[in-house]
Order: structure tokens, then C-alpha cells, then sequence
């Protein structure tokens, strides 16, 4: 959709109103630049529910498709590739939550059908729109970056998710690496306790090294990246939207009452972040990719690299293990 309109809004749809899908009911009922044409969801009565609360109406797929021109899909892995189909051939513009498809192969048809047919195809990778993650994108590039590390713990979910901890959480992390790092892997080696604890490790053709580590077993919520340059050691805090550089350390001996102590200081930089909701970044990213037919921030050719790594990870960290005989 190619709209030279800027000011006209245009009508967005919500396919699958769970506890994601919600929030994108929400945030295009708040977006100047939206109105909430609709949602659908398998169930009925959730769909009505949400659709009442943002002051839009519930229909099936077939009467959105035809009342949206833009539309979020947030339903299990499983059905993603089908409905983007349904999308591309309503000619309506298509946002899909990570992860993007559950095979490579299908992914790569809808991403050159989506392609021929104008079809604007953007993935929900967003932590792209943290804050925080715009910031560090400025920084990199003027850094000499040796490695990048990073943590995605948290406790149990509390809802029913089909996917594993390495396509549902470590996904996220795989594609902020890959935006960051301008090279190949070189070597990646992962590992796993089931499939609620898992550590890659990669190393690019140009030196840079990364751990990345997703977990649902600790009981502390945590959203970190931190980068060791040779100039200077950068930390994220993607929940509080912090980023701090520490570039110069001063050690020194001081003597206190007759005593020797050692002690760092620190030079630490704290760039401004403008907070705000990752999700609204997103939408209205969507919203203008579509508007303006320009390549969206996350295309399906990113999430589909993110996809290729994060099933090679599976397969290194989750195959079962060969069996021993002891003799």
C-alpha cells in the first residue's frame, strides 16, 4: 500500500488478539496515524472482548482482510505462513510476529510473492525498536568491538507458549547480534538443559566473539547486552532502557589512616535514550513503510537469516543425545 496521503489514516487489522496480539489492538486504536478497522481470533468471544475494549468491531479473516489495508498477525508459529499468504493475495500489508515461519523454504516463497506483488512484509523483531537498541545501533559503529554478550532469563511463562526457549526468546537476541555485526559466523556451538536453558556461542570472520543465553528458569527478569571494545566496555539494560560507557579506567593505591587501599574509578558516559514503548516504535515503522512503499526496518530476508541460525542452534543444543554403550 502506497499512499501519498501522510495525513489520511489508514486502517489497520489485529489477526489473533492473545496476550501479544492485544497490544497491537491497542497500540493502532492510539497511533494518529491508524484507526482499528478490526480484529479476528479463532476465539470468538476473546475477540469480541478486545474489539469492545478498543472501540472496534470483531469479524472473521475474510471481511478484515477486506476492511484493513494494514494488518499485525499474532498467532502460533504454526499458522503464520498461511495467513501471510491469505495477506499478500488481499494485496494488504502484512506485519507477522517473530518467529517469522516455521520453514525456511515456505518463508523464502512468501518473502519474493510478497516482493512481485508489492506487498509491504515486515517481521515483529522488536527489540529493533527499543530505545535503548536505537541508541546502541549509533554507537557501534565507531567502536572497535572485540565481543558482545547477551542475557534473556526470566521465570517460567505463566501462559501457554508452543515455542522452545531458543525460538522464543533467544530469536530476539540472534537478530540485535546480527544488525550489529557487519560479518559471518565463522563457528557457532550451542547447548541446553531441555528446552528451557540454552547458551550459543559465536565467533565472526572478523574476531568479534558473542554468547548469547536464554533462559526461563531463573526468577530474575533479566534483558542485558553488554559489548567489551577495545576503547571502552558499553552495558544495555533493555527493561529500564539504560546504556551506559565506561570508557577510561583510573586504578590507584590510597593510603587512609595508614592503610594501602586499592580502588577503580571510572569514567562512565550515559547517553540520552528516549524512552517509550518498543511496540509503538514498531507499529508506526510499519505504518510508514507501508505508506510510502520503502523497505521495512525488519524485512523478511532478516528474519529468515534469523531463522536459518536459530534452527542450527536447535539442532546443535536440543538433538537428543547419542547413546552410550557400555561394555
Amino acid at each position: 500500500m502506497t499512499d501519498n496521503r501522510a495525513d489520511e489514516r489508514v486502517a489497520a487489522g489485529v489477526i489473533g488478539v492473545g496476550s501479544m496480539g492485544q497490544h497491537h489492538a491497542r497500540v493502532y486504536s492510539e497511533l494518529p496515524s491508524t484507526t482499528l478497522a478490526g480484529v479476528a481470533d479463532a476465539d470468538s468471544d476473546r475477540a469480541m472482548q478486545v474489539a469492545s475494549d478498543y472501540g472496534s468491531t470483531s469479524m472473521d479473516r475474510a471481511e478484515l482482510l477486506a476492511a484493513a489495508d494494514i494488518v499485525s498477525i499474532a498467532v502460533p508459529t504454526r499458522f503464520h505462513a498461511d495467513i501471510v499468504e491469505e495477506c499478500i493475495g488481499a494485496n494488504v500489508d502484512v506485519l507477522v510476529e517473530k518467529p517469522f515461519v516455521d520453514d525456511h523454504a515456505r518463508g523464502r516463497e512468501l518473502a519474493n510473492d510478497a516482493r512481485e506483488a508489492g506487498v509491504t512484509l515486515q517481521v515483529g523483531h522488536i527489540e529493533r525498536f527499543n530505545p535503548a537498541i536505537r541508541v546502541l545501533d549509533e554507537i557501534v559503529p565507531d567502536l572497535d568491538v572485540v565481543s558482545i554478550d547477551i542475557d534473556r532469563l526470566g521465570p517460567p511463562l505463566d501462559r501457554a507458549n508452543e515455542d522452545n526457549v531458543i525460538m522464543d526468546l533467544m530469536t530476539h537476541d540472534i537478530d540485535i547480534l546480527l544488525s550489529l555485526v557487519e560479518a559471518s559466523i565463522r563457528t557457532l556451538s550451542a547447548v541446553a538443559r531441555d528446552d528451557s536453558h540454552a547458551i550459543a556461542q559465536f565467533e565472526f570472520t572478523n574476531g568479534t566473539v558473542s554468547t548469547v543465553t536464554a533462559s526461563r528458569l531463573t526468577q530474575e527478569k533479566i534483558r542485558a547486552l553488554s559489548i567489551t571494545a577495545e576503547s571502552c566496555r558499553v552495558n544495555v539494560d533493555m527493561i529500564s532502557q539504560t546504556v551506559e560507557i565506561h570508557r577510561r579506567s583510573l586504578p590507584e593505591y590510597v593510603e587512609s589512616n595508614g592503610d594501602i587501599r586499592y580502588r577503580h574509578e571510572s569514567v562512565v558516559e550515559r547517553p540520552m535514550v528516549e524512552n517509550g514503548e518498543p511496540l509503538k516504535g514498531q507499529l508506526e515503522a510499519f505504518v510508514d513503510a507501508a505508506k510510502n512503499g520503502t523497505e521495512p526496518v525488519v524485512t523478511a530476508e532478516d528474519a529468515l537469516a534469523v531463522l536459518e541460525i536459530t534452527e542450527q542452534i536447535e539442532e546443535l543444543a536440543l538433538a537428543p543425545a547419542p547413546e552410550v554403550t557400555r561394555t
